[in-house]
């Protein structure tokens, strides 16, 4: 099985369908898994503020018959005197089996990696991934859509630059095919072409600028907010702010099976009288399946001992990441580790930041 969980491509398809059947089947019976890891201690570094993920992965733990340690928020921490994330990693190392890390810097998850000897967990990593976010996506989808993820109209809208949902969720669907996405967004807030790369090989995509463009056509409709915490400056925020609300009048148009989801937290781009006046509201359905399929990935992860990373065996580069808020930026002492990728253009590769993926 795989070492730790930072990115949704870490993981092959099969491993993939593994835990989601794995996910099902604890829904489905959830007392025969009731004492799978008593006696393993959970670590939740949330530095960024969590309701749905810190909650979903604790309550994950107790019912595997687990325990859990961690903050949220670093203000009670040694984070709050200096303390860097390889010395907060180290020594939470002590005291736990498994390790669970949000951070305000894109690429920490995978630096966190790099200095324990537990597995770690990518909970969210600044703008750039939230693969368990993604995982839940995904047991919805399958669940509400009877085991279907190919051949379905997915429109995603709102927030697709910086929205690490929405990143994570497009890495993962381009390992299926036969799919039509219709990307909905403002032209400031448009997908970066890398998400897109490996997606366009095997399914269709198509620019939209209004839901109302593509609504009729959808099976699924995955909302996402504008996030104010991405944006430098209140004023850019307030640009793109109630743009896309998706509302009684909109969904009149749409389909009487279609899904309605949304990473939440929501502000105002799903009308209110939607969330209990709308069958095909699923986003509070959603949060509650994410507990399942994270109790699916500890148990997978806890299966085998981690196969450490040999950092003597890292190649590293004079070169820095130009992305202000990688965590090669912002940590003390990380190696400027790169990675080679597939380009746009045909027959070549690009070299990319090995923590956050932003191109050189």
């Amino acid at each position: 099985m795989f070492n730790d969980l930072i990115d949704f491509n870490d993981l092959t398809l099969s491993e993939w369908e593994t835990l989601l059947e794995l996910g099902l089947d604890i829904y489905e019976n959830p007392s025969k898994y009731k004492d799978y890891c008593k006696n393993k201690i959970l670590a939740t570094l949330f530095y960024e503020p969590s309701t749905r993920t810190n909650f979903s992965f604790q309550s994950a733990m107790l019912k595997l018959g687990g325990n859990v340690i961690g903050f949220s928020g670093t203000s009670a921490t040694s984070v709050s005197k200096g303390e860097t994330l390889k010395d907060t990693i180290k020594i939470v190392s002590n005291y736990s089996d498994i390790i669970v890390i949000r951070h305000p810097n894109e690429g920490a998850a995978y630096a966190a990696s790099l200095y324990t000897k537990l597995h770690v967990i990518n909970a969210g990593d600044g703008g750039h991934l939230h693969p368990t976010q993604t995982m839940t996506d995904l047991f919805t989808i399958k669940k509400l859509k009877n085991k279907k993820m190919t051949g379905l109209d997915i429109g995603i809208c709102g927030d697709l630059l910086y929205g690490r949902t929405v990143h994570s969720l497009i890495k993962a669907f381009s390992m299926y095919s036969d799919n039509t996405f219709y990307f909905i967004s403002t032209p400031e807030l448009k997908i970066p072409e890398y998400f897109t790369y490996e997606l366009r090989k095997n399914n269709k995509i198509i620019i939209c600028d209004r839901i109302e463009d593509c609504i009729d056509k959808l099976d699924i409709i995955y909302m996402t907010r504008i996030q104010r915490e991405r944006f430098k400056t209140n004023e850019e925020y307030q640009k793109q702010v109630g743009i896309y609300i998706l509302d009684k009048e909109k969904l009149s148009k749409a389909k009487e099976d279609l899904i309605i989801l949304h990473p939440l937290p929501k502000n105002n781009e799903i009308a209110v009288d939607i969330d209990d006046g709308d069958q095909r509201a699923q986003y509070f359905n959603q949060a509650g399946f994410g507990m399942y399929i994270r109790m699916a990935l500890i148990i997978k992860l806890l299966e085998k001992p981690k196969t450490q990373i040999n950092l003597k065996n890292i190649k590293t580069t004079e070169k820095k990441c130009v992305n202000e808020n990688c965590v090669v930026n912002t940590e003390k002492n990380l190696p400027d580790i790169f990675k080679t990728v597939k380009s746009n253009k045909a027959n070549s590769e690009k070299i990319c930041c090995a923590y956050c993926e932003t191109e050189m």
